[in-house]
C-alpha cells in the first residue's frame, strides 16, 4: 500500500481516497481527473488498499478525514462493510467517485451519485450528506445493491461475466473460502424463506430465485426492504423489516460477489446507517 497527502487549497473537510487498484488499470484517465479536482479543493490522502487488513489500518488511521471510494460499487461496499465492523459506518459521511464498467456501477448510479468524475468529485468537495438504510445481516456482512438467492434454473449467477473484475472481489471471495458453485445453487432451490415472520417460500416447493432489495430511490429512510420469491408458477412479493432464508446449504450473490454456502441467513435493514455525500439540492 502506498499514500500521499496534498495540501489543503480550499475549505472542504479533509479527505482520504481509498483506490480500487484496479480502477487505475479499468479508466486511469477518470481516476487522474477525480484526484486533480479534489487534490485542488481539500486536503487530501491518497491509499491504495490492496487487501482487508490495509484497508482497515487506513480506515483506523484517517483521524477527521472523510473517507471517498474511487471503483466500483463493489469497493464502496468493501469499504462501508469495514466502517461496519468498526463500529463506525455513521460516524462521517462516505464519498464516491464511481470508476469502472456500467455493470459495475448499478448502484451508485441509484443512490444519486454522478457519473462523470468532475461532478462526482464536485459533489464530493461541496455536495450535502444523504442518510440511508442498509442491509446487515446476521453474519456481520451489508449490502449495498442487494441479495439474490439463485436456485435451479437461475444458473446464470455462477461466475457471471464483471463479477470478478476488481480485485477487492477477489480478495472477498478468497477470504470466504468457498465459491457458488453449480452444486450449491441446486441446494439452494430447497429453501425456507420468511418476511417479518411470514411465510414466502418453503422446502416441498423449489424456488428459482430469491431477491432481497431496498426499495427504488435507494435506501429512502423507510426501513423497509423489497423481497421477491419466483417459484415455477408463482410469483412473490413483500415489504419487510427483516427477511430469514433456511436450507440445507445455499449460496448468494451480494454486490456481485458470491457468498457461501450457508445454511441460514438473516438480512434487516439498518435506517439511516450511512450517509453518502451526493449533489446539494
Amino acid at each position: 500500500m502506498s499514500s500521499l497527502s496534498t495540501p489543503a487549497t480550499g475549505g472542504s473537510e479533509p479527505l482520504l481516497l481509498l483506490l480500487d487498484p484496479v480502477a487505475r488499470q479499468t479508466d486511469g484517465e477518470s481516476v487522474r481527473i477525480a484526484k486533480d479536482v479534489l487534490c485542488g479543493g481539500a486536503d487530501v490522502k491518497v491509499a491504495y488498499p490492496e487487501s482487508s487488513s490495509e484497508l482497515d489500518r487506513v480506515l483506523s488511521h484517517r483521524g477527521r478525514r472523510r473517507p471517498v471510494v474511487i471503483g466500483s460499487d463493489l469497493a464502496l461496499q468493501r469499504v462501508l462493510q469495514a466502517l461496519h465492523r468498526h463500529r463506525e459506518l455513521g460516524t462521517d459521511p462516505v464519498g464516491m467517485v464511481p470508476v469502472g464498467r456500467s455493470e459495475e456501477l448499478a448502484a451508485a448510479r441509484a443512490l444519486g451519485v454522478p457519473g462523470e468524475p468532475v461532478p462526482a468529485a464536485r459533489a464530493v468537495l461541496s455536495g450535502a450528506p444523504r442518510k440511508l438504510d442498509l442491509l446487515v445481516d446476521d453474519g456481520g456482512g451489508v449490502a449495498l445493491g442487494g441479495v439474490r438467492i439463485a436456485g435451479a434454473g437461475a444458473r446464470r449467477l455462477i461466475g457471471r461475466p464483471g463479477g470478478w473484475r476488481s480485485l477487492w472481489a477477489k480478495l472477498a471471495a478468497a477470504e470466504q473460502g468457498n465459491a457458488l458453485t453449480v452444486e450449491a445453487a441446486e441446494q439452494s432451490s430447497r429453501i425456507r424463506v420468511e418476511a417479518d415472520g411470514r411465510l414466502l417460500a418453503d422446502v416441498h416447493r423449489p424456488v428459482r430465485l430469491v431477491q432481497v432489495s431496498l426499495p427504488s430511490g435507494a435506501s429512502d429512510g423507510s426501513g423497509v426492504m423489497e423481497v421477491v420469491v419466483r417459484a415455477p408458477g408463482a410469483l412473490v412479493r413483500a415489504r419487510a423489516a427483516s427477511v430469514s432464508v433456511v436450507g440445507r446449504g445455499f449460496g448468494y450473490e451480494v454486490d456481485g460477489r458470491p457468498v457461501g454456502p450457508v445454511r441460514a441467513r438473516t438480512w434487516t435493514v439498518h435506517p439511516g446507517a450511512w450517509g453518502l455525500l451526493l449533489p446539494a439540492a
